[in-house]
């Protein structure tokens, strides 16, 4: 039983479980450096779960549009999610008090198969309706714990800076997989990011939010000789565009 892991660029990620359930992480599949976003996204027959970081464009992305399809429910933060359902038009009836929790809480979902744990991130939170009208409140930014039964536990930073209380999250959670941010300008670039790592020790590393604008200039290279300047024992997983990887518990 494997769960697998599809990276889309940014910080977009499909998860599909063991037992077949399909998660989506900040699904901005239509991304300048996704060439087959709009085909993906109108391909997903089924989608479960809908997980946003925070408001910002370039994590809610699809999730309006999906989630209207598919019927996945939002999972978010309280006052994100009511941006979400109230400014964007997430239904309100995918978005109640079963998959809308705050920091610190764990939700269990899917009959159990899926725990998510909201945890802090440093940035901001607006959410855009279009570009002519201005940003509205959507709360505090997040990092996700999501604890896969009978898989992984991955630690998503949402888009953070580096911050001490991160050595936390493995007091609670052995991370198996960590996707952390690493370009720069607007989160952490590589030095912050290994430094990120090195606090959480998790198993495997994988690096997200670069590459997809030229401002976003950190790159796995320089994230590898960070690691390697700390010592840091996880290891390093750079996935393709598009690439799907098999993980085993």
């Amino acid at each position: 039983m494997e769960t697998h892991l599809t990276w889309y660029g940014q910080s977009a990620f499909k998860i599909i479980t063991p037992a077949g359930n399909v998660l989506l992480v900040d699904p901005w599949l239509t991304n300048p450096v996704f060439e087959k976003g709009k085909d993906e996204v109108a391909g997903l027959k089924r989608v479960d779960l809908i997980l946003v970081t925070h408001g910002h464009s370039d994590h809610v992305g699809n999730a309006v549009e999906i989630g209207k399809r598919t019927r996945a429910k939002l999972v978010a933060t309280y006052d994100l999610s009511a941006a979400m359902t109230t400014v964007l038009g997430y239904p309100a009836d995918l978005a109640n008090t079963d998959t809308t929790g705050h920091f610190g809480g764990t939700l269990n979902l899917l009959e159990g198969e899926v725990r998510v744990t909201f945890v802090p991130a440093w940035h901001g939170a607006g959410v855009v309706k279009d570009e002519d009208s201005p940003p509205y409140y959507g709360g505090t930014p997040s990092g996700l714990i999501l604890a896969i039964r009978g898989g992984p536990t991955f630690y998503h930073t949402g888009d953070t800076d580096l911050f001490s209380d991160m050595a936390l999250v493995s007091r609670f959670n052995k991370i198996d997989i960590m996707l952390v941010c690493i370009g720069d300008h607007f989160t952490m670039g590589p030095a912050r990011a290994a430094e990120a790592v090195k606090l959480v020790a998790p198993r495997t590393v994988i690096p997200m939010h670069y590459g997809t604008f030229p401002v976003l200039t950190g790159t796995p290279e320089m994230f590898n000789r960070e690691l390697k300047q700390r010592h840091v024992k996880a290891d390093l997983r750079v996935m393709k565009i598009g690439e799907t990887i098999d993980l085993s518990e």
